[in-house]
């Protein structure tokens, strides 16, 4: 069936840059609005960014101007630059994808930013 699998994640100290990703199978990736989402320690779940199937962006604050997400529909992978990192960056990350007929998530991968 559809299946998300992230990779990228790792260690990084402050000040450097990461860059996620989000391959997809079992379904056409193309339709899908794309998010990333972040959970810290003891934090709630939050929204990254997003984009859309017609390439449209959408950052949350703690992040505008640092990370970029983008997408390459010929590949079924979108992706997360994270650069500028900070320790209150340090975060599972999760790729989801969401349509009308479906919501589906990846497993997640770490980040972690050292000071």
């Amino acid at each position: 069936q559809v299946q998300l699998v992230e990779s990228g994640g790792g260690l990084v100290q402050a000040g450097g840059s990461l860059r996620l990703s989000c391959a997809a199978s079992g379904t056409i990736f193309s339709i899908y609005t794309v998010g990333w989402h972040r959970q810290g320690p003891g934090k709630q779940r939050e929204l990254v960014g997003t984009i859309t199937s017609g390439g449209t962006t959408n950052y949350a604050d703690s992040v505008k101007g640092r990370f970029t997400v983008s997408r390459d529909n010929a590949k079924s992978t979108a992706y997360l630059q994270m650069n500028s990192l900070k320790p209150e960056d340090t975060a599972v990350y999760y790729c989801n994808m969401n349509w009308r007929t479906g919501d589906y998530w990846g497993q997640g991968t770490q980040v972690t930013v050292s000071s």
